[in-house]
């Protein structure tokens, strides 16, 4: 009778550990999760999430669609020019602004990130040009 009962106590034992451990196992689904279009998703060419970087500097030219920033980088004079879509954040003191707001000679610091070879701002942050910043003070 004891071995019965043991037996018993035995197979409850496995059982739970089982239907625990089936319970923990991720169920797999037909539906594709929808793509997710931030900015900050998007993957390299090697299929990693593409890394954002940060460029600061003053606008030499700026359209609607790109906008050529000229600055330093590791000590050295550095020209970037970057896309501008209809993802990317402008702000203009400290204000909400558009892309076409930005004018040559502008002091920005713009974070961006390589895609497809093309470097693409995320943030732009525009501040007074250095002239103006100089005849405030």
């Amino acid at each position: 009778m004891n071995k019965l009962v043991a037996l018993l106590v035995g197979i409850a034992f496995v059982a739970g550990t089982v239907g625990i451990a089936a319970a923990q196992t991720p169920t797999t689904t037909d539906k594709k999760p929808a793509a997710d279009t931030k900015m900050s998703d998007k993957k390299d060419a090697s299929g990693k999430k593409a890394a954002t970087k940060t460029a600061s500097g003053t606008v030499k030219s700026a359209s609607p669609d790109s906008i050529v920033v000229a600055g330093k980088e590791k000590g050295k004079d550095a020209e970037w020019t970057f896309a501008v879509d209809d993802k990317t954040k402008v702000k203009k003191a400290g204000k909400d602004s558009m892309a076409k707001d930005i004018a040559a000679g502008d002091r920005v610091t713009v974070r961006y990130m390589d895609h497809d070879g093309k470097a693409t701002a995320m943030n732009v942050s525009v501040s007074a040009p250095k002239k103006a910043a100089a005849e405030k003070k």
